[in-house]
């Protein structure tokens, strides 16, 4: 599980903080094998290059932060030369060290992590360990001593995993050879060089920087999502109760359509009580073929004098729909006059009424026309 720290910076073993927020692998990424292959030359008393022999080497360390790495390392001396006058020795090696070591990554402690791997990069290494002289048995035994290497690693990374390794160093033999006290420590008597190239395989996942989280940031950013959140579940209630009545609008709708059509239609069972008056198209004057009509409702009125008359003017539906509307009122109102001005009848006993548009007959040109109801009073 990865966790959050804040990194060190740590300068030939010294830690410093660091200010750079890293999400730190697990245990296990980060993890270098590398195999090494190179010379090796005694550092004084013997010719430099004539002295020089193989050298191998395998490597494996953990880049612990960004800027500090540790590792454990083996090199075995070649035998194809004699080494201090002793000679050859009896196995394949003259020398062994094997030793573990910290290491720095200076691009990353002077230039900042860059939060990926760099193309090329320097590291300054330094270790201690077990070295091993092989000894031919004729000339005595092996003896061991206690060593201290210090070197750098030209490290070029030709992808996230895969690096090529230069790596000159210095090995000093502390405790001196031959145990010789004027040789031992960091003399030049006692220190051999070293030139290695090779290459190294990175498992795991690498350094990934992240962003600090600041407390009062989060709880402001957590205070926004409960409002949002609010407002979800309030705008859910809005859209329950909008579709609630957008259901009993359609309900309504629907049984408006289910519903059949009203058509007004003038209907008497006393056929003696109505007349009709009807009327040429777009004109509300009564014709002399209409006047029987007004005459009988005239003496109707006449020998009832309790009797009043509902007059209902109509239009077709020909034509402008307000234009009718208006002929429908003067068709009624054409009545309403006959009656008073020829006939006498008093206003107070006549209704006058507009309709509008007329359907009660299928012929449309009948629906031009004044109705005119009998009504005696109670």
């Amino acid at each position: 599980m990865k966790r959050m720290i804040l990194l060190p910076a740590i300068a030939l073993g010294v830690m410093t903080a660091s200010a750079q927020a890293i999400e730190q692998p697990s245990l296990f990424d980060n993890v270098s094998i590398g195999v090494n292959g190179g010379v090796v030359t005694p550092m004084d008393n013997h010719p430099f290059f004539k002295s020089m022999r193989p050298i191998v080497g395998v490597t494996i360390d953990k880049m612990v932060t960004p800027n500090f790495g540790v590792g454990v390392e083996s090199l075995f001396g070649i035998n194809t030369s004699q080494f201090n006058g002793i000679g050859h020795s009896s196995t394949a090696f003259d020398d062994s060290y094997v030793g573990i070591y910290g290491k720095i990554d200076l691009f990353n402690l002077f230039g900042g992590y860059q939060c990926a791997v760099r193309p090329f990069t320097i590291e300054a290494q330094a270790g201690a360990g077990w070295g091993h002289y092989y000894i031919n048995k004729a000339n005595g035994s092996d003896w061991n001593y206690f060593g201290t290497r210090a070197g750098l690693n030209f490290r070029i990374n030709t992808s996230e995993r895969f690096s090529v390794n230069i790596q000159p160093s210095v090995l000093f033999n502390m405790n001196g050879h031959d145990f010789d006290q004027s040789t031992a420590g960091y003399a030049r008597k006692s220190a051999k060089f070293i030139l290695t190239a090779g290459v190294s395989y990175r498992f795991g996942d690498g350094f990934e920087c992240v962003r600090p989280y600041d407390q009062a940031e989060v709880d402001a950013l957590n205070a926004e999502i409960n409002a949002l959140r609010g407002a979800v579940a309030d705008a859910s209630v809005m859209t329950a109760a909008a579709e609630a009545t957008a259901a009993d609008l359609a309900t309504q709708l629907q049984a408006c359509k289910d519903r059949k059509p009203q058509v007004v239609k003038e209907v008497s069972n006393n056929l003696s009580s109505v007349r009709y008056v009807f009327f040429r198209n777009g004109s509300s004057t009564i014709t002399a073929d209409q006047q029987p009509n007004i005459e009988m409702i005239a003496a109707y009125l006449n020998n009832h004098p309790g009797s009043k008359v509902v007059v209902k003017g109509y239009a077709s539906k020909d034509g402008n729909y307000d234009f009718n509307v208006k002929l429908a009122q003067k068709r009624a109102d054409a009545v309403k006059t006959a009656l008073i001005k020829k006939y006498k009848i008093a206003s107070s006993r006549i209704v006058a009424e507009g309709q509008g548009i007329g359907e009660m007959f299928e012929e449309q040109s009948w629906n031009r026309v004044s109705i005119c109801t009998l009504e005696e009073s109670k």
